[in-house]
């Protein structure tokens, strides 16, 4: 598979590594950017690379909770552009979808869609002229329900407590929101994620032709760390680091029970268009 200038730029800015050793583990990987960043883990000793940026579609997410606490919704609704995001005919619309949503308790799309949200959805699109879709709703039940919507609102996350208040639960949603845990507590780690994990250490250049119980116990401390590192409840509390989440939790007397974060356009892959060959097709066809 040829390598490209773009595969390069985007390994090289996952990794910070060099250009030329980011296309040669491209090249050994046959342009598959996931193994590679796995062998350069596994040769390097490279720490987790940041997340590929693959947003097909722009748009916001909005939450909201109920006055008590004990319930709260989060959506996801995409455009094609930052362009229509912000404008105000579709946050309008969004505002619509929330408290259909909230109202209902409903968080399977295609009953939410049905009847006046759909019919305003379509004539938005007529208007507008890009496509508009949600994608995403999230209904969260617990004693204590809170949320938090960044600034930009493009990242956004809904936290269900065991008791405390309100306000504690949007305190942990805000953290969410900026550390991105992959998990609630260290045991809600999937099997199979620790396994890579384990193959990506055992790997790793530091291990080589040390005794299996020396391996072991090394691999032990690693996962360890990368368990606190990615766990919510074990993670330093972002405004107060000499605190972890699990203990300001305790503290008031409660549990993290679940929580669910949203980004923007998070896992759906864009197109890239090369947009100078796009307009010599045109030409050439119009010819």
């Amino acid at each position: 598979m040829a390598i490209t200038a773009s595969m390069v730029k985007e390994l090289r800015e996952r990794t910070g590594l060099p250009m030329m050793e980011c296309k040669k583990a491209l090249s050994a990987a046959d342009g598959d950017i996931e193994k590679a960043i796995e062998d350069l883990r596994k040769a390097s000793g490279l720490k987790a690379a940041k997340k590929a940026g693959r947003t097909a579609a722009d748009g916001v997410v909005a939450a909201k909770v109920a006055e008590d606490g004990s319930f709260g919704v989060l959506v996801e609704v995409n455009s094609e552009t930052d362009f229509v995001a912000r404008d105000e005919n579709f946050q309008a619309f969004v505002a619509k979808v929330v408290e259909k949503a909230f109202a209902d308790r409903q968080q399977d799309i295609a009953a939410l869609m049905e009847g006046e949200l759909e019919t305003a959805r379509e004539a938005l699109v007529q208007k507008i002229g890009e496509n508009i879709g949600v994608r995403r709703v999230e209904l969260v039940e617990a004693p204590v329900v809170g949320a938090y919507v960044h600034s930009n609102n493009r990242i956004a996350a809904l936290v269900a407590l065991s008791g405390g208040e309100v306000e504690l639960a949007k305190d942990v949603a805000m953290h969410v929101t900026a550390v991105n845990p992959q998990v609630n507590k260290p045991e809600d780690m999937p099997a199979e994620v620790l396994e890579k994990e384990k193959e990506i250490i055992k790997a790793q250049p530091d291990m080589e032709g040390k005794p299996a119980e020396i391996v072991e116990k090394m691999m032990g401390g690693r996962i360890k760390k990368f368990l606190k590192e990615n766990s919510l409840v074990e993670q330093p509390f972002v405004k107060n680091p000499d605190v972890s989440i699990g203990k300001l939790v305790k503290d008031a007397g409660a549990d993290v029970v679940s929580f669910v974060r949203y980004e923007v356009g998070e896992g759906i892959e864009k197109e890239e268009v090369d947009f100078a060959a796009e307009v010599a097709a045109q030409v050439k066809s119009s010819s």
